[in-house]
């Protein structure tokens, strides 16, 4: 099998021929090229080299191809601040007041240059890989949190609990679930062989269970069928401990989940393990940045082991690699899965 074969093997639940790894690893596909995040931003070229090379390096399954974690939000009008050798972050909302929300006209999130972007690394991947590595392409923010960024997050939480807003809180949803939708639809015909979303402002850290199954879960369900109405495998992605709303993701249509090293692994397990596939959970920080050789086999195999059981599983950190991660650590974690069947 090839990497594109395996990882689609694990989304639908089949036996692939080794554990598939995909990497959340564009900081550190950065630092590797000697690229700043600004250059990677602002030349599609440049990063689609990076990924080609990185992959070449290190043989992984796919390439996760991620960007600005605040791309969808400048597009809908959040200001964005772009430092030079870290990812763009959103600084301020764009709605000072809920009641702004009945003013909101429909937004073309093509027309935002960084997107654009974000669509020519995808176009270049797949031109150059073909089916052969599964080219995954982020979309963003998911509507839960781009409203969060729109409104701030101390904003937005003091909204959640006022009953009188759900009418505008609904709009506002609506809104962002139409930008994701958007992203959706670029992202898969610039060629990605599956989508993601993250959404983790509406995890347990954040808001409760409740909240998220009347509020979060809905809008990630619009972005999943528009997803799967284009024919693409869908993944959704939560930060931090997401062991309270498992069986709600699990539930939500999605074909993956990707989760934190927060959650605890054997929860996942028992909810993921015969339902949906599984994307994780290796410590970024602790372990694949600045654990030894030895700590990353070890961390590897108690995953890789928890989830013998099941093909419905595919190797990866739990979320962003940092840039200081030693490549020796790379190798180690992506030898381990190769050498596991």
């Amino acid at each position: 099998m090839n990497g594109y074969q395996r990882i689609t093997a694990a989304l639908k639940g089949e036996w692939p021929d080794k554990v598939p790894v995909i990497l959340h690893n564009f900081m550190l596909v950065t630092r590797e090229a000697g690229l700043t995040q600004t250059q990677f931003r602002e030349h599609p070229d440049l990063a689609a080299g990076a990924f080609i090379r990185s992959v070449e390096k290190y043989g992984d399954d796919g390439v996760y191809v991620d960007f600005d974690t605040a791309t969808l939000a400048g597009a809908v009008g959040v200001p964005v601040e772009f430092p030079e050798d870290s990812p763009g972050v959103a600084h301020a909302g764009c709605l000072a007041t809920l009641e702004a929300v009945d003013d909101l006209e429909p937004v073309d999130i093509g027309a935002y240059r960084h997107v654009q972007h974000w669509l020519e690394i995808v176009r270049r991947l797949r031109a150059h890989f073909g089916d052969e590595i599964l080219i995954r392409g982020n979309c963003d923010q998911a509507p839960f949190s781009l409203a969060c960024a729109m409104r701030t997050p101390s904003e937005w939480m003091v909204d959640l609990c006022d009953p009188d807003n759900e009418p505008r809180i609904a709009r506002l949803l609506e809104h962002c679930a139409d930008a994701g939708r958007q992203m959706i639809r670029l992202m898969a015909s610039a060629g990605a062989h599956m989508v993601s979303n993250g959404d983790s402002p509406a995890g347990p850290a954040m808001i409760s269970p409740a909240m998220y199954a009347k509020f979060a879960l809905p809008a990630e369900q619009a972005l999943i069928r528009e997803a799967h109405a284009l024919g693409q495998p869908y993944a959704l992605h939560i930060c931090g401990d997401t062991s309270l709303i498992l069986n709600d993701m699990a539930r939500s249509g999605a074909d993956a989940v990707e989760l934190d090293y927060k959650t605890d692994l054997a929860a996942a397990h028992a909810v993921c393990k015969d339902r949906i596939t599984f994307i994780g959970n290796l410590d970024p920080s602790g372990v694949v940045a600045r654990g030894t050789v030895a700590e990353v086999q070890a961390e590897t195999r108690r995953v890789l082991e928890m989830f013998a059981d099941t093909p419905r599983f595919i190797l990866n950190a739990g979320c962003a690699i940092p840039p200081s991660a030693p490549a020796a650590n790379i190798r180690a974690l992506i030898a381990t899965a190769r050498e596991f069947r």
